[in-house]
């Protein structure tokens, strides 16, 4: 998958946990949880969205790398080959 790929995946996964964001605008290297109201609740949802979107398996330890769009991007392409 392509990097544009993935990051529509993320945001996808991003609008499916908070669906008001949808039509924001998104800066993928400013922390999600500085650009939105997501608690942790939020942010478990938002990384099973993306585990269903790409089959990835993403552990606890991993959950730091997604706090930002370019992050989520970065590790579902380290990942997308292990799959």
């Amino acid at each position: 998958m392509t990097d544009a790929e993935l990051a529509d995946i993320v945001t996808q996964a991003l609008f499916s946990i908070a669906p008001d964001l949808e039509g924001e605008v998104i800066d993928f290297d400013v922390p999600l949880r500085e650009q939105f109201e997501i608690d942790s609740m939020d942010f478990l949802n938002f990384v099973i969205a993306l585990h269903k979107a790409t089959g990835i398996e993403i552990p606890e330890k991993a959950y730091p790398e997604l706090g930002s769009v370019s992050g989520a991007v970065a590790y579902l392409r380290a990942h997308a080959s292990r799959t």
